[in-house]
């Protein structure tokens, strides 16, 4: 997946054949630190959903590399002191997975991949005629938008919100607590989405 500066990208993985990802209420708090430190210096976070098996982000790339530093670079290359290294938002995406993956490994007592091995990243406001596969219904793809760039981002926004419904784990998308739609309802004061930001691309509520 080719990630670039300025575009709006749908994010999202699902674990390994279908199964579990998130086995118990910390495991959720866990994965959202996770998002704030791996995704959060490229982007601004304007949707995110987390679900038993699966997670959506929906993000406003500002950076594609940032300057990490890394004690642990630092003494493989041998140098005295820390040293700042170029991380791609890409590589940061692989390594929040695999640091999850190997938490969850240990307090669940498995091994192996949690996770299928491509993450997928759909670039849903780029004037390149992209479809993205979340706004398909019933194997019928709706082609019949006059904006797609300026329109998938708001099809994108309600679809990560309405996950936990679809699903029938809750009856309205308030109701569930990990996605960031109590935070524009205003029943919860997150920092975790950008909501002057996202106002600017979606219709939020």
């Amino acid at each position: 997946m080719q990630i670039e500066k300025d575009y709006i990208y749908h994010i999202y993985n699902q674990g390994n054949n279908s199964q579990k990802i998130f086995f118990e209420q910390e495991n959720y708090l866990f994965f959202l630190k996770k998002i704030r430190t791996y995704i959060s210096p490229y982007a601004d976070i304007l949707a995110w959903c987390l679900m038993p098996n699966h997670f959506h982000l929906m993000v406003l790339v500002n950076e594609t590399e940032v300057a990490v530093c890394s004690e642990a670079f630092a003494q493989s290359e041998g140098l005295a002191e820390q040293t700042a290294k170029q991380r791609t938002i890409n590589n940061s995406i692989g390594l929040m997975l695999r640091s999850y993956t190997n938490a969850i490994n240990k307090q669940q007592k498995r091994s192996g991949a949690l996770f299928r091995r491509k993450t997928k990243a759909e670039c849903i406001n780029c004037q390149n005629g992209v479809t993205p596969s979340f706004i398909t219904e019933n194997s019928i793809t709706k082609i019949n938008m006059q904006n797609p760039e300026e329109q998938y981002p708001q099809v994108c926004f309600d679809y990560i919100h309405q996950n936990p419904v679809k699903a029938k784990l809750v009856k309205n998308i308030t109701d569930w607590q990990f996605s960031s739609a109590k935070d524009y309802a205003g029943s919860r004061d997150g920092k975790l989405v950008n909501k002057s930001i996202a106002d600017k691309y979606v219709r939020t509520f």
